[in-house]
Protein backbone atom coordinates (compact mmCIF):
# COMPACT_ATOMS: atom_id res chain seq x y z
CA UNK A 1 0.00 0.00 0.00
CA UNK A 2 1.28 3.28 -1.00
CA UNK A 3 1.49 6.15 0.90
CA UNK A 4 -0.70 8.29 -1.51
CA UNK A 5 -3.19 6.13 -0.23
CA UNK A 6 -3.98 7.06 2.95
CA UNK A 7 -2.80 10.64 2.55
CA UNK A 8 -2.53 13.60 -0.49
CA UNK A 9 0.50 13.38 -2.71
CA UNK A 10 3.01 15.23 -1.21
CA UNK A 11 3.09 19.28 -0.75
CA UNK A 12 5.69 19.97 -3.58
CA UNK A 13 3.55 18.07 -6.23
CA UNK A 14 -0.46 18.77 -5.13
CA UNK A 15 -0.85 21.66 -7.02
CA UNK A 16 0.27 19.72 -10.18
CA UNK A 17 -1.43 16.99 -9.82
CA UNK A 18 -4.75 18.71 -8.87
CA UNK A 19 -3.85 20.58 -12.71
CA UNK A 20 -3.81 16.72 -14.13
CA UNK A 21 -6.25 15.60 -12.30
CA UNK A 22 -9.12 17.78 -12.57
CA UNK A 23 -9.07 18.28 -16.42
CA UNK A 24 -10.17 14.25 -16.52
CA UNK A 25 -12.97 14.73 -13.25
CA UNK A 26 -14.67 17.66 -15.42
CA UNK A 27 -14.44 15.30 -18.53
CA UNK A 28 -16.52 12.26 -16.11
CA UNK A 29 -18.56 14.81 -14.65
CA UNK A 30 -19.70 15.83 -17.84
CA UNK A 31 -20.08 12.69 -19.66
CA UNK A 32 -21.92 11.42 -16.19
CA UNK A 33 -24.41 14.62 -16.42
CA UNK A 34 -24.86 13.71 -20.38
CA UNK A 35 -26.03 10.16 -19.64
CA UNK A 36 -27.90 11.11 -16.06
CA UNK A 37 -30.03 13.65 -17.75
CA UNK A 38 -30.42 11.73 -21.07
CA UNK A 39 -31.96 8.36 -18.95
CA UNK A 40 -34.09 10.33 -16.98
CA UNK A 41 -35.47 12.52 -20.22
CA UNK A 42 -36.41 9.22 -21.57
CA UNK A 43 -37.68 8.04 -18.82
CA UNK A 44 -40.18 10.91 -18.68
CA UNK A 45 -40.65 10.16 -22.35
CA UNK A 46 -42.13 7.31 -21.53
CA UNK A 47 -44.43 8.25 -18.40
CA UNK A 48 -45.88 10.64 -21.23
CA UNK A 49 -46.41 7.70 -23.74
CA UNK A 50 -47.62 4.95 -21.85
CA UNK A 51 -49.12 7.07 -18.74
CA UNK A 52 -51.72 4.59 -17.73
CA UNK A 53 -49.22 1.43 -17.47
CA UNK A 54 -46.34 3.19 -15.77
CA UNK A 55 -48.01 5.15 -12.93
CA UNK A 56 -49.51 1.84 -11.47
CA UNK A 57 -46.46 0.92 -10.35
CA UNK A 58 -45.06 0.72 -6.38
CA UNK A 59 -44.06 4.28 -4.90
CA UNK A 60 -45.06 5.94 -8.44
CA UNK A 61 -45.53 9.37 -6.87
CA UNK A 62 -42.36 9.34 -5.23
CA UNK A 63 -40.71 8.10 -8.08
CA UNK A 64 -42.32 10.94 -10.43
CA UNK A 65 -41.05 13.69 -8.13
CA UNK A 66 -37.66 12.74 -8.25
CA UNK A 67 -37.89 12.35 -12.34
CA UNK A 68 -38.60 15.52 -12.55
CA UNK A 69 -36.06 16.99 -9.86
CA UNK A 70 -33.06 14.90 -12.03
CA UNK A 71 -34.48 16.98 -15.29
CA UNK A 72 -34.27 20.26 -13.62
CA UNK A 73 -30.60 19.72 -11.72
CA UNK A 74 -29.08 17.66 -14.56
CA UNK A 75 -29.23 20.21 -16.80
CA UNK A 76 -27.87 22.71 -14.30
CA UNK A 77 -24.89 20.64 -13.44
CA UNK A 78 -24.25 20.34 -17.00
CA UNK A 79 -24.17 23.94 -17.60
CA UNK A 80 -22.26 24.12 -14.97
CA UNK A 81 -19.05 21.65 -15.56
CA UNK A 82 -19.85 23.29 -18.89
CA UNK A 83 -18.48 26.85 -17.73
CA UNK A 84 -15.53 25.56 -15.37
CA UNK A 85 -14.63 23.05 -18.02
CA UNK A 86 -13.82 26.16 -20.74
CA UNK A 87 -12.32 28.04 -18.23
CA UNK A 88 -9.56 25.21 -17.44
CA UNK A 89 -9.02 25.06 -21.14
CA UNK A 90 -8.10 28.83 -21.01
CA UNK A 91 -6.55 28.55 -17.61
CA UNK A 92 -4.74 24.91 -17.27
CA UNK A 93 -5.38 25.46 -13.55
CA UNK A 94 -7.82 23.72 -11.16
CA UNK A 95 -10.34 26.47 -8.65
CA UNK A 96 -11.93 25.56 -5.52
CA UNK A 97 -15.11 25.82 -7.32
CA UNK A 98 -14.15 22.74 -9.56
CA UNK A 99 -13.30 20.79 -6.25
CA UNK A 100 -16.94 21.91 -5.36
CA UNK A 101 -18.64 20.89 -8.26
CA UNK A 102 -16.73 17.38 -7.87
CA UNK A 103 -17.86 16.71 -4.19
CA UNK A 104 -21.38 17.89 -4.91
CA UNK A 105 -22.12 15.68 -8.17
CA UNK A 106 -20.63 13.07 -6.65
CA UNK A 107 -22.78 13.51 -3.52
CA UNK A 108 -26.15 14.22 -5.72
CA UNK A 109 -25.13 10.88 -8.05
CA UNK A 110 -25.09 8.65 -4.89
CA UNK A 111 -27.78 10.42 -3.38
CA UNK A 112 -29.83 9.45 -5.72
CA UNK A 113 -28.79 5.74 -6.60
CA UNK A 114 -29.11 5.60 -2.87
CA UNK A 115 -33.05 7.04 -2.54
CA UNK A 116 -34.16 4.74 -5.78
CA UNK A 117 -32.92 1.93 -3.47
CA UNK A 118 -35.00 3.00 -0.83
CA UNK A 119 -37.74 3.74 -3.06
CA UNK A 120 -38.36 0.13 -4.33
CA UNK A 121 -39.08 -1.23 -0.80
CA UNK A 122 -38.56 1.18 1.79
CA UNK A 123 -35.73 -1.09 3.44
CA UNK A 124 -32.67 -0.45 1.22
CA UNK A 125 -30.81 -3.85 2.22
CA UNK A 126 -33.80 -5.31 -0.21
CA UNK A 127 -32.73 -3.45 -3.49
CA UNK A 128 -28.96 -2.35 -3.12
CA UNK A 129 -28.33 -2.34 -6.89
CA UNK A 130 -28.51 1.12 -7.66
CA UNK A 131 -26.52 2.60 -4.39
CA UNK A 132 -23.92 0.51 -5.21
CA UNK A 133 -23.86 0.80 -8.87
CA UNK A 134 -23.56 4.89 -8.22
CA UNK A 135 -20.75 4.29 -5.48
CA UNK A 136 -19.09 2.36 -7.97
CA UNK A 137 -19.26 4.76 -10.85
CA UNK A 138 -18.44 8.06 -8.58
CA UNK A 139 -15.25 5.96 -7.22
CA UNK A 140 -14.08 4.98 -10.50
CA UNK A 141 -14.48 7.89 -12.33
CA UNK A 142 -13.61 10.91 -10.22
CA UNK A 143 -10.37 11.59 -8.78
CA UNK A 144 -10.47 12.88 -4.59
CA UNK A 145 -8.52 14.28 -2.16
CA UNK A 146 -8.11 12.45 1.11
CA UNK A 147 -10.70 14.67 3.05
CA UNK A 148 -12.90 15.20 -0.01
CA UNK A 149 -13.31 10.96 -0.04
CA UNK A 150 -14.05 11.37 3.55
CA UNK A 151 -16.50 14.42 3.60
CA UNK A 152 -18.44 12.10 0.67
CA UNK A 153 -18.43 8.80 3.06
CA UNK A 154 -19.63 10.92 5.96
CA UNK A 155 -22.14 12.48 4.03
CA UNK A 156 -23.86 9.35 2.46
CA UNK A 157 -23.59 7.49 5.43
CA UNK A 158 -25.42 9.89 7.45
CA UNK A 159 -28.34 10.42 5.17
CA UNK A 160 -28.46 6.77 4.59
CA UNK A 161 -29.32 6.80 8.68
CA UNK A 162 -31.71 9.68 8.92
CA UNK A 163 -33.50 7.86 6.19
CA UNK A 164 -33.27 4.46 7.57
CA UNK A 165 -34.24 5.44 10.59
CA UNK A 166 -37.09 7.30 9.58
CA UNK A 167 -38.57 4.68 7.67
CA UNK A 168 -38.98 1.66 10.07
CA UNK A 169 -38.26 1.69 13.87
CA UNK A 170 -37.34 -2.03 13.98
CA UNK A 171 -33.88 -2.38 16.06
CA UNK A 172 -32.50 -5.48 13.54
CA UNK A 173 -33.52 -4.20 10.25
CA UNK A 174 -31.66 -0.94 11.25
CA UNK A 175 -28.81 -3.01 12.52
CA UNK A 176 -27.98 -4.64 9.60
CA UNK A 177 -29.05 -2.00 6.82
CA UNK A 178 -26.36 -0.21 8.84
CA UNK A 179 -24.12 -2.88 8.47
CA UNK A 180 -24.94 -3.11 4.50
CA UNK A 181 -23.98 0.34 4.00
CA UNK A 182 -21.17 0.82 6.32
CA UNK A 183 -19.77 -2.36 4.14
CA UNK A 184 -20.41 -0.04 1.13
CA UNK A 185 -19.42 2.90 1.76
CA UNK A 186 -16.06 0.95 2.88
CA UNK A 187 -15.55 -0.69 -0.23
CA UNK A 188 -16.27 2.88 -1.89
CA UNK A 189 -13.42 4.39 0.05
CA UNK A 190 -10.98 1.71 -0.94
CA UNK A 191 -11.93 2.22 -4.93
CA UNK A 192 -11.90 5.89 -4.57
CA UNK A 193 -8.54 5.93 -2.63
CA UNK A 194 -6.82 3.14 -4.86
CA UNK A 195 -8.13 5.53 -8.16
CA UNK A 196 -6.58 8.55 -6.55
CA UNK A 197 -3.01 6.16 -5.55
CA UNK A 198 -2.87 4.88 -9.00
CA UNK A 199 -3.18 8.21 -10.86
CA UNK A 200 -0.92 10.04 -8.17
CA UNK A 201 1.54 7.37 -9.38
CA UNK A 202 1.44 7.43 -12.79
CA UNK A 203 1.35 11.33 -12.51
CA UNK A 204 4.79 11.09 -10.34
CA UNK A 205 6.12 8.57 -13.24
CA UNK A 206 5.52 11.28 -15.83
CA UNK A 207 6.66 14.14 -13.49
CA UNK A 208 10.27 11.85 -13.00
CA UNK A 209 10.21 11.29 -16.89
CA UNK A 210 9.73 14.84 -17.80
CA UNK A 211 13.03 15.27 -15.09
CA UNK A 212 14.73 12.58 -16.84
CA UNK A 213 14.54 13.95 -20.32
CA UNK A 214 15.34 17.66 -19.10
CA UNK A 215 18.55 16.35 -17.53
CA UNK A 216 19.39 14.39 -20.62
CA UNK A 217 18.95 17.32 -23.07
CA UNK A 218 20.56 19.83 -21.11
CA UNK A 219 23.55 16.70 -20.75
CA UNK A 220 23.51 16.08 -24.92
CA UNK A 221 23.41 20.08 -25.47
CA UNK A 222 26.17 20.11 -23.10
CA UNK A 223 28.19 17.64 -24.74
CA UNK A 224 27.04 18.56 -28.55
CA UNK A 225 28.64 22.07 -27.25
CA UNK A 226 32.07 20.90 -26.14
CA UNK A 227 31.89 18.45 -29.15
CA UNK A 228 31.99 21.32 -31.26
CA UNK A 229 34.35 23.34 -29.28
CA UNK A 230 36.71 20.96 -29.11
CA UNK A 231 36.63 20.01 -32.80
CA UNK A 232 36.79 23.79 -33.64
CA UNK A 233 39.48 24.41 -31.64
CA UNK A 234 41.66 21.91 -32.96
CA UNK A 235 41.47 23.23 -36.44
CA UNK A 236 44.23 25.42 -35.80
CA UNK A 237 46.84 23.35 -34.54
CA UNK A 238 46.50 20.53 -37.12
CA UNK A 239 46.91 23.83 -39.86
CA UNK A 240 49.42 24.88 -38.04
CA UNK A 241 51.42 21.34 -38.21
CA UNK A 242 50.37 20.97 -41.96
CA UNK A 243 52.00 24.17 -43.03
CA UNK A 244 55.48 23.12 -41.30
CA UNK A 245 55.20 20.00 -43.06
CA UNK A 246 54.91 21.88 -46.19
CA UNK A 247 57.72 24.14 -45.52
CA UNK A 248 59.90 21.10 -44.41
CA UNK A 249 58.90 19.65 -47.98
CA UNK A 250 60.45 22.53 -49.74
CA UNK A 251 63.73 22.08 -47.74
CA UNK A 252 63.64 17.85 -47.95
CA UNK A 253 66.86 16.79 -49.48
CA UNK A 254 66.62 12.76 -48.61
CA UNK A 255 64.08 10.02 -49.44
CA UNK A 256 63.43 9.47 -46.07
CA UNK A 257 62.63 12.95 -44.73
CA UNK A 258 60.57 13.42 -47.73
CA UNK A 259 58.33 10.04 -47.00
CA UNK A 260 58.55 10.95 -43.10
CA UNK A 261 56.80 14.55 -44.40
CA UNK A 262 54.58 12.77 -46.54
CA UNK A 263 53.11 10.49 -43.66
CA UNK A 264 52.64 13.72 -41.19
CA UNK A 265 50.78 15.55 -44.29
CA UNK A 266 48.31 12.71 -44.69
CA UNK A 267 47.91 12.41 -40.50
CA UNK A 268 47.13 15.81 -40.69
CA UNK A 269 44.55 15.27 -44.10
CA UNK A 270 42.61 12.30 -42.00
CA UNK A 271 43.00 14.76 -38.58
CA UNK A 272 41.02 17.07 -40.62
CA UNK A 273 38.56 15.08 -42.14
CA UNK A 274 37.81 13.73 -38.86
CA UNK A 275 37.00 17.09 -37.27
CA UNK A 276 34.88 18.03 -40.01
CA UNK A 277 32.90 15.02 -39.09
CA UNK A 278 32.44 15.88 -35.82
CA UNK A 279 31.77 19.35 -36.11
CA UNK A 280 29.12 18.43 -38.51
CA UNK A 281 27.68 15.87 -35.90
CA UNK A 282 27.57 18.79 -33.41
CA UNK A 283 25.72 20.93 -35.95
CA UNK A 284 23.33 18.29 -37.00
CA UNK A 285 22.48 17.91 -32.90
CA UNK A 286 22.07 21.15 -32.62
CA UNK A 287 19.12 21.44 -34.05
CA UNK A 288 21.13 24.28 -36.63
CA UNK A 289 18.15 25.15 -38.42
CA UNK A 290 18.16 23.76 -42.33
CA UNK A 291 18.51 26.46 -45.17
CA UNK A 292 15.66 24.09 -46.93
CA UNK A 293 14.52 25.29 -50.33
CA UNK A 294 12.97 24.11 -53.45
CA UNK A 295 15.48 22.00 -55.21
CA UNK A 296 15.49 19.75 -58.51
CA UNK A 297 17.16 16.82 -57.80
CA UNK A 298 17.99 15.88 -61.64
CA UNK A 299 20.42 18.95 -61.02
CA UNK A 300 21.82 18.50 -58.04
CA UNK A 301 22.85 15.05 -58.53
CA UNK A 302 24.39 15.69 -61.87
CA UNK A 303 26.27 18.50 -60.25
CA UNK A 304 27.93 16.02 -57.58
CA UNK A 305 28.77 13.44 -59.95
CA UNK A 306 30.40 16.02 -62.37
CA UNK A 307 32.51 16.93 -59.20
CA UNK A 308 33.56 13.40 -58.79
CA UNK A 309 34.58 13.35 -62.06
CA UNK A 310 36.70 16.49 -62.65
CA UNK A 311 38.05 16.25 -59.34
CA UNK A 312 39.35 12.97 -59.99
CA UNK A 313 38.50 11.50 -56.41
CA UNK A 314 38.52 8.34 -57.13
CA UNK A 315 39.13 5.93 -60.27
CA UNK A 316 35.85 4.18 -60.33
CA UNK A 317 33.31 4.73 -62.80
CA UNK A 318 30.28 7.40 -61.32
CA UNK A 319 26.88 7.04 -62.91
CA UNK A 320 24.14 8.34 -62.67
CA UNK A 321 20.68 7.69 -64.18
CA UNK A 322 17.22 9.23 -63.91
CA UNK A 323 13.89 8.08 -64.79
CA UNK A 324 12.36 11.04 -63.85
CA UNK A 325 12.24 14.77 -65.05
CA UNK A 326 11.90 17.18 -63.08
CA UNK A 327 12.04 16.19 -59.65
CA UNK A 328 11.40 18.63 -56.61
CA UNK A 329 12.02 18.25 -53.00
CA UNK A 330 12.92 21.11 -50.25
CA UNK A 331 16.29 20.31 -49.25
CA UNK A 332 19.50 22.09 -47.76
CA UNK A 333 21.47 21.88 -50.62
CA UNK A 334 24.92 21.81 -49.61
CA UNK A 335 24.06 19.22 -47.13
CA UNK A 336 22.44 16.67 -49.25
CA UNK A 337 25.55 17.28 -51.31
CA UNK A 338 27.64 15.90 -47.87
CA UNK A 339 25.21 13.24 -47.80
CA UNK A 340 25.75 11.93 -51.66
CA UNK A 341 29.73 12.55 -50.88
CA UNK A 342 29.45 10.55 -48.16
CA UNK A 343 27.59 7.51 -50.26
CA UNK A 344 29.80 7.77 -52.85
CA UNK A 345 33.40 7.62 -50.89
CA UNK A 346 31.55 5.17 -49.04
CA UNK A 347 31.13 2.77 -52.17
CA UNK A 348 34.80 3.70 -53.51
CA UNK A 349 36.21 2.73 -50.38
CA UNK A 350 34.67 -0.87 -50.36
CA UNK A 351 34.64 -1.66 -53.94
CA UNK A 352 37.52 -2.47 -56.77
CA UNK A 353 38.41 0.79 -58.88
CA UNK A 354 37.52 -0.86 -62.47
CA UNK A 355 33.72 -1.22 -61.11
CA UNK A 356 31.24 1.46 -61.42
CA UNK A 357 29.28 3.41 -58.53
CA UNK A 358 25.77 3.51 -60.26
CA UNK A 359 23.23 6.05 -58.61
CA UNK A 360 19.91 6.18 -59.88
CA UNK A 361 16.75 8.65 -59.36
CA UNK A 362 13.36 7.67 -59.19
CA UNK A 363 10.28 8.86 -57.49
CA UNK A 364 6.63 7.24 -55.58
CA UNK A 365 3.53 9.18 -55.48
CA UNK A 366 5.21 11.07 -52.33
CA UNK A 367 9.06 9.99 -52.51
CA UNK A 368 11.79 11.12 -54.76
CA UNK A 369 13.97 7.68 -54.11
CA UNK A 370 17.80 8.06 -54.86
CA UNK A 371 19.58 4.95 -55.15
CA UNK A 372 23.74 4.74 -54.81
CA UNK A 373 24.88 1.07 -55.36
CA UNK A 374 28.61 -0.25 -55.36
CA UNK A 375 29.91 -3.84 -56.46
CA UNK A 376 32.08 -4.14 -53.92
CA UNK A 377 32.68 -6.31 -50.63
CA UNK A 378 29.17 -5.66 -49.09
CA UNK A 379 27.91 -5.52 -45.92
CA UNK A 380 27.76 -8.59 -43.46
CA UNK A 381 24.44 -9.08 -42.00
CA UNK A 382 25.39 -9.01 -38.20
CA UNK A 383 26.64 -5.60 -39.09
CA UNK A 384 23.69 -4.19 -40.99
CA UNK A 385 21.56 -3.26 -37.83
CA UNK A 386 24.38 -1.28 -36.66
CA UNK A 387 25.57 0.28 -39.92
CA UNK A 388 23.85 3.94 -39.04
CA UNK A 389 25.40 3.88 -35.58
CA UNK A 390 28.29 6.58 -34.67
CA UNK A 391 31.58 4.63 -34.05
CA UNK A 392 30.05 1.15 -34.17
CA UNK A 393 31.92 -1.68 -35.01
CA UNK A 394 30.21 -1.95 -38.29
CA UNK A 395 32.71 0.81 -39.01
CA UNK A 396 35.72 -0.77 -41.22
CA UNK A 397 38.85 -0.27 -43.21
CA UNK A 398 38.20 0.12 -47.06
CA UNK A 399 40.08 -2.40 -49.85
CA UNK A 400 43.13 -0.39 -49.98
CA UNK A 401 43.22 0.23 -46.26
CA UNK A 402 41.44 3.82 -46.19
CA UNK A 403 40.76 4.03 -42.28
CA UNK A 404 37.23 5.26 -41.43
CA UNK A 405 36.24 7.71 -38.60
CA UNK A 406 32.76 5.77 -37.73
CA UNK A 407 30.30 8.99 -38.33
CA UNK A 408 30.31 9.22 -42.07
CA UNK A 409 26.79 7.26 -42.00
CA UNK A 410 25.71 8.24 -39.05
CA UNK A 411 26.01 11.61 -40.57
CA UNK A 412 23.84 11.03 -43.38
CA UNK A 413 21.04 9.38 -41.45
CA UNK A 414 21.41 12.22 -39.53
CA UNK A 415 20.52 14.91 -42.35
CA UNK A 416 18.28 13.10 -44.29
CA UNK A 417 16.03 12.59 -41.46
CA UNK A 418 16.36 16.36 -40.60
CA UNK A 419 14.51 16.55 -44.21
CA UNK A 420 11.90 14.42 -43.10
CA UNK A 421 13.26 11.18 -44.93
CA UNK A 422 14.94 7.93 -44.56
CA UNK A 423 17.30 5.69 -45.54
CA UNK A 424 17.81 2.37 -46.00
CA UNK A 425 20.24 -0.11 -46.97
CA UNK A 426 20.49 -3.41 -48.65
CA UNK A 427 23.52 -5.27 -49.03
CA UNK A 428 24.99 -8.99 -49.75
CA UNK A 429 28.55 -9.78 -48.77
CA UNK A 430 30.72 -10.23 -51.82
CA UNK A 431 27.86 -8.79 -53.89
CA UNK A 432 27.96 -5.35 -52.79
CA UNK A 433 25.56 -2.78 -51.26
CA UNK A 434 23.09 -0.37 -52.20
CA UNK A 435 21.81 2.79 -50.16
CA UNK A 436 17.90 4.00 -50.50
CA UNK A 437 17.20 7.30 -49.83
CA UNK A 438 13.50 8.63 -49.66
CA UNK A 439 13.01 12.04 -49.57
CA UNK A 440 9.57 14.20 -49.50
CA UNK A 441 8.10 15.02 -52.76
CA UNK A 442 7.14 18.79 -53.47
CA UNK A 443 4.85 20.46 -56.38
Amino acid sequence: MTDTFVKSIAVKSRAEFRNYYMLQNLRGIKTLCLLFWGMNAAIRLMLSCFPDTLTRAQNFPEFNTFNWVHNIVSPLFFAWVYLLFNQYKKTRKATMMMSVLGVMFSIYIILSGMLSSFMATYIPSDNLVTFMIALTVIGVVCVFEYTETWLITLITGIVFTVLLTMLTSHDTEILYNMLICSILLTGFYFISRYNYSYRANHFLQLVEINRKNIEIERASNFKTEVLGMVAHDLRNPIAAVESIAMIMELDADDDDTQENISLVKQSCVKARGIIDDLIEVARNESQQTYHLQKTELNQLLNDVVNTWKATAKTLHNVLFTSYYNPVHVNADVLKLQRVMDNLISNAAKFSDESSSIEISLTKTNTFALIEVRDRGLGIPEDMLPKIFDRFSKAGRKGLRGEESTGLGLSIVQQIIERHNGKIEVKSKVNEGSMFRIFLPLVD
